[in-house]
């Protein structure tokens, strides 16, 4: 069973920066598909950033300019860069892995607009 570990959620004020980390365990060969997700409250849950192996990115056009995302070269763990903050962008973060086309979650980290 695939879990994920998310950490780095906070406060932060406009034009502020983050950086969000994941770690997966229980899985012994490299995830193919890692990244990012934000749910605002009373709002579905909605794609941010995802990576490939390989490098492939995606992001959402809301933070494409701002965010980054990128992966350990060995260890199944991601990472988003949140720069540029903005009030919107407050939200529950969760971390998802694709394996054999099934999605694993986190438990989510919390970034909190301070303004």
């Amino acid at each position: 069973q695939v879990q994920l570990e998310e950490s780095g959620g906070g406060l932060v004020q406009a034009g502020g920066s983050l950086r969000l980390s994941c770690a997966a365990s229980g899985i012994d060969f490299s995830i193919n598909r890692m990244g990012w997700y934000g749910q605002a409250p009373g709002k579905e849950r909605e794609l941010v950033a995802v990576m490939i192996l390989g490098g492939h990115t995606r992001y959402a056009e809301s933070v494409k300019d701002r965010f980054s995302i990128s992966r350990h070269k060995i260890k199944n763990e991601v990472y988003l860069q949140m720069n540029s903050l903005k009030p919107e962008d407050a939200a529950a973060y969760y971390c998802n892995a694709r394996v054999y086309e099934r999605d694993f979650w986190g438990k989510g980290t919390l970034v909190t607009d301070s303004s």
